[in-house]
């Protein structure tokens, strides 16, 4: 269909090469979801390009929108390659608003989506058909944001499709989709339900793409000299090769618990990360045993300092008595407008902080411990150390889906930033408990021997003492 495409009002023919079988299934999907990928190599850029083109010039009037993480990928990999694609006499692209107009009214507009920040970018649009390329560097939230901008009250079929190879920080949900099939059920509300004839997914490897191979036969040798995990992955589109999480301790089944009322005797603290990007922060209770709830999230962009702190007093309730609000060491750093440093900010609104350490490995390193699952006086089985109430759905989705640091297997990924504030508070909440906890436990510490009797010494970031707690 897409080999020779003729536009018969203009006459013109164009050449879009000959598709290899694998990208003729994509071409050919009429699932609403089509994943098209697997190892490094398989032609999945190209046959996005023709499809979307190939889409404007089949439906007049479609709204096409190809997706990329950052606008420097997709310049390079879409947007250069479709204007040598398609002549002038049938579309002409407009590089301020990064849009394609074809001259039977079709547009296909370039994006991209750097952070959550951008969701109300896209809120409120429609689209006919969605690309998204290299689908695992977006996470689910991200994906199903997305997937909200795919409506119209016109006769074009609806369609989303991706591109995708193992690994990122989408690597689970799209594996849990397309690979597995591990489709969601809610029978208290059937609608959440995710129906496996909407998935199709089309496994290609290098070896599908001839062309590739006849033009630069050192990719194979390239792939195929990857670290084993990374080899697996790229060469042959292992799915299994890169599926483990940062915390492969996690499960929804033994972490993850319908709320309750918490006792009131249980000591309770917060625990936050902030960023104008986002405030991420959670109450954490503590069970005589030890074992830690998180009971409650709140998770808010585009907030200043003084609004984050009133919103967290907020989610307080009158009558909950919170221990300690551990804080990241970067609330002591001066606000230039004031003067103050931000944990002062948040004292004057009523939150007095304690620093955390920020030794990430250290940090989590403690969420693994926590995690894992341990002896319990009076019970028949091993409890893990932390659980999570059902209603925390933020931090359940970010811990499953973070990954490790490429570069450094000992920490987790800095980005994206969507799935790393929650996990940065966690972390802090986590290094944290060991010092209160110590400090707890020990009678000998109820004086202060440091002597941060000045409050300013106190809000800049002193040693954590019992009598501070």
């Amino acid at each position: 269909m897409y080999a020779n495409k003729k536009n018969a009002e203009k006459g013109v023919l164009l050449d879009f090469g000959e598709a290899n079988p694998k990208q003729r299934l994509f071409y050919e999907s009429r699932a609403l979801y089509t994943a098209y990928g697997g190892a490094r190599g398989g032609g999945k850029s190209h046959a996005v390009r023709v499809k979307a083109v190939g889409g404007a010039l089949r439906w007049p009037g479609i709204k096409i929108l190809i997706l990329r993480r950052t606008y420097p990928e997709l310049q390079g990999n879409h947007i250069e390659p479709i204007k040598t694609m398609i002549p002038r006499t049938l579309a002409v692209y407009n590089g301020t608003l990064r849009v394609m107009h074809f001259v039977n009214g079709s547009t296909i507009r370039f994006g991209h989506f750097r952070n959550s920040s951008s969701e109300t970018e896209y809120q409120g649009q429609e689209y006919d058909w969605i690309f998204t390329d290299e689908a695992t560097q977006f996470t689910e939230r991200e994906f199903r944001t997305l997937g909200g901008c795919l409506r119209g009250v016109n006769d074009i079929p609806k369609r989303f499709y991706l591109t995708c190879n193992p690994g990122g920080v989408g690597h689970s949900w799209v594996k849990r989709l397309f690979i597995d099939g591990d489709f969601k059920r809610n029978k208290e509300n059937p609608e959440e339900n995710e129906n496996p004839k909407d998935y199709k997914f089309i496994f290609a490897t290098v070896e599908d793409n001839k062309h590739l191979l006849e033009k630069s036969p050192q990719y194979l040798q390239m792939l195929s000299s990857l670290p084993e995990h990374l080899r697996r992955a790229h060469r042959y589109g292992d799915w299994d090769a890169m599926s483990g999480s940062y915390f492969p301790e996690f499960s929804e089944a033994k972490h993850v618990v319908k709320a309750f009322k918490i006792p009131d005797a249980w000591p309770r603290y917060r625990a936050f990360d902030y960023g104008l990007d986002m405030l991420a922060c959670f109450h954490i209770a503590v069970d005589p045993e030890g074992r830690s709830y998180v009971y409650r999230e709140l998770c808010k962009e585009k907030l200043i300092v003084q609004d984050a702190a009133k919103e967290m007093l907020s989610m307080t309730l009158p009558q909950e008595k919170i221990e300690a609000t551990f804080a990241p060491p970067d609330m002591w750093s001066t606000l230039k407008d004031t003067g103050k440093t931000m944990a002062e900010v948040f004292a004057l609104n009523g939150i007095g902080l304690i620093r955390a350490s920020n030794n990430r490995v250290q940090g989590h390193l403690q969420i693994h411990e926590l995690l894992a699952e341990r002896d319990v006086p009076g019970a028949r089985e091993k409890r893990p150390g932390i659980v999570f109430f059902e209603n925390c759905k933020n931090i359940i989705s970010d811990i499953q889906a973070i990954r490790a640091d490429e570069r450094n297997p000992n920490d987790c990924a800095k980005e994206p930033h969507d799935v790393t504030h929650t996990v940065d508070a966690l972390r802090y909440f986590a290094v944290s408990r060991v010092i209160a906890g110590s400090l707890n436990s020990s009678p000998q510490e109820d004086e202060d021997p440091g002597g941060y009797a000045d409050y300013n010494d106190i809000m800049r970031g002193g040693a954590v003492m019992r009598s501070y707690l």
